[in-house]
């Protein structure tokens, strides 16, 4: 192939071994990393709310009562003013919930993240929910694996779409190390990660995602996130129709609260920036001063701090049915919207996906003990709900339906659940695209205007080959033809739109289009067309793909490849026919079509 001097070469593709040799290397940092994050987050909950030394932490056990009394107000304040400083002067994309960074850089920036993202965000995110905030794990440890990918994928040379697969290896790996979920991990990485599904992204995802789970059973065990006593007693009936028509009004109610979700998290946004403009700090202070104020009147009214951290405790007293007070079961949710809203808002470091969990829960538990006090002869289990209601609310507001279903599968092993769930699921993402078009994810983005594609896409160009979009209508001269000759030749040959220049072997010396050749008349100095600058061209095979053949064409100065009969030099014998970016256009809006709607 022909380049023009002077131009970058692209990068080296990395060897098929060779990725998933460093997709497993992902994998282990990942669950490695989501280990660490986990101390980290004890380590900072033990120091701040108990006063002691100590990386134990069960987070499905409430935390006894503070030593420090109603100064436990300030412990969210204290970790704030840490946060805002690790954020604002180190790493700003360690902000908020962490995935929407990963999805612009796979989609704006060529998969490249800075390598201190991944320190920050651990450390930020660890302070944020180790001293009372409202937020979730996943998001931090989804943008630590991501940024470990990403740097590897700097380190090593490699093309753009190697290093996005090790970026959707890194977030697909620490979420199902997080959680125990392999297979919802690698759903997660397909349905918000990866550009393209193939099996050349695929495997890479699915190796460090066994490998970041493995790690993590060493360390967790293999438990499930969850357990849920009653299954032991069946509370799905098959023969009994009614029991899963209710799970339709359960998924218009998470597809509401999907929406509710997505608006308070960043209208919360605008009314601390709009009220608060002088200070980041300032802002985020003052919105952990508010939900430090109401973890305490949790404590005190209710008994435990039940909106502080990542609330799994309260979902597994709801699975466990030791929470059915249904007054309780219908505010804890309203609760955890506002101080979740207020953490994130405000400007904390941490993720959406364990709050949503936790009002799926709570909300669904209290739909199913409503609906067996209005129907006492259907078989009504209010766990069965929650595990459902968790799924749809995960899978409403962040738009990833299939790892919604398939993690919270994963995270109870309730088979019993799998078909209300997708009813429920399917139901709540739909009410939810209907009143907010954005996920929680895209919103971000979106409003920066920055917008996700909302589908992975069979790429059917990529099947398409050279022979079916060249243009073979070209005609061959000499560039010993004079400038007369050749005007002749032009103007006698109207449906001609290509012509191309040879010397006296036959091998082609250029390329010239209709228009080219007739600006050229008007230079009286040349005499022959061996006189003409023309620019260079690449050459393809007849069947080579047509997104190689863009790839050639972009070494090129002259946008244009020669298609060759057989390999070899592109003489007057070989070539078939030529390809231009406006050929490659009109062939990408004929496959498009098959996507409009």
């Amino acid at each position: 192939m022909n380049t023009a001097h002077g131009m970058q070469q692209k990068p080296k593709t990395v060897g098929t071994l060779n990725l998933y040799i460093l997709a497993i290397i992902v994998g282990v940092v990942a669950g490695i990393g989501a280990v660490v994050f986990r101390d980290l987050i004890a380590l900072f909950h033990n120091v701040f709310f108990l006063g002691k030394f100590s990386i134990h932490y069960n987070s499905i056990k409430h935390t006894p009562a503070s030593p420090w009394g109603a100064f436990i107000i300030l412990v969210p304040v204290i970790g704030a003013a840490i946060v805002a400083y690790l954020v604002k002067n180190y790493a700003p994309e360690a902000k908020g919930h962490g995935v929407p960074e990963v999805m612009e850089s796979i989609y704006y920036k060529k998969g490249i993240i800075r390598p201190i993202v991944a320190v920050i965000k651990s450390v930020a995110s660890a302070l944020s929910i180790g001293t009372g905030g409202s937020v979730g794990r996943e998001g931090p440890i989804i943008q630590i694996g991501a940024s470990f990918g990403s740097t590897l994928g700097q380190y090593v040379e490699m093309r753009t779409w190697q290093r996005i697969t090790l970026i959707a290896a890194g977030a697909g790996g620490g979420i199902a190390a997080t959680f125990n979920t392999p297979v919802g991990g690698i759903l997660f990485a397909i349905e918000i990660m990866l550009q393209e599904v193939s099996v050349r992204t695929l495997v890479p995802v699915s190796l460090a995602t066994a490998t970041a789970t493995y790690i993590g059973r060493i360390f967790f065990g293999q438990s499930p996130s969850f357990s849920i006593p009653g299954l032991e007693m069946p509370y799905f009936h098959l023969t009994d129709p009614w029991v899963l028509l209710s799970y339709i009004g359960l998924g218009l109610l998470m597809g509401g609260v999907s929406a509710l979700y997505i608006k308070s998290i960043y209208s919360f946004e605008d009314i601390f920036e709009d009220k608060i403009k002088s200070s980041y700090y300032l802002r985020h202070m003052t919105g952990m001063l508010l939900v430090g104020i109401m973890m305490y009147l949790s404590l005190r009214l209710f008994g435990n701090y039940y909106i502080q951290g990542v609330g799994y405790a309260t979902i597994q007293d709801m699975l466990s049915g030791n929470l059915t007070v249904l007054f309780l079961l219908l505010l804890l949710p309203v609760l955890k919207l506002l101080s979740v809203s207020l953490t994130l808002g405000s400007g904390a470091s941490g993720g959406v996906f364990s709050p949503g969990l936790y009002m799926g829960a709570t909300l669904g538990g209290a739909y199913g003990i409503i609906l067996g006090k209005i129907f006492p002869g259907l078989s009504i289990s209010a766990p069965a709900f929650a595990v459902a209601g968790m799924a749809g609310v995960i899978g409403g507001s962040t738009g990833a339906a299939m790892a919604a279903i398939v993690m919270i599968f994963e995270m109870t092993l309730d088979y019993n659940v799998i078909i209300p769930m997708t009813l429920t699921v399917a139901i709540s993402y739909g009410i939810r695209k209907m009143l907010v078009s954005e996920s929680i994810y895209t919103l971000k983005l979106a409003r920066r205007g920055h917008y996700m594609p909302e589908a992975l896409q069979a790429n059917y160009h990529h099947e398409i080959e050279a022979k079916d979009a060249m243009d073979t209508k070209f005609e061959i001269v000499s560039d010993q033809t004079s400038l007369k000759d050749f005007a002749h030749t032009v103007t006698d040959n109207d449906e001609i739109p290509w012509f191309l220049r040879t010397d006296q072997k036959g091998n082609i010396t250029g390329v010239l289009s209709r228009d080219i050749a007739l600006k050229a008349f008007q230079k009286v100095d040349h005499k022959t067309l061996e006189d003409l600058e023309i620019s260079d061209f690449g050459t393809v095979q007849q069947h080579t793909k047509l997104f190689k053949v863009v790839d050639q064409i972009s070494n090129t100065s002259s946008h244009t490849a020669l298609v060759l009969n057989k390999n070899g030099k592109a003489t007057r014998e070989n070539v078939t026919g030529i390809i231009t970016r406006n050929h490659i256009s009109k062939v990408m809006e004929q496959a498009m079509e098959l996507f409009s709607e």
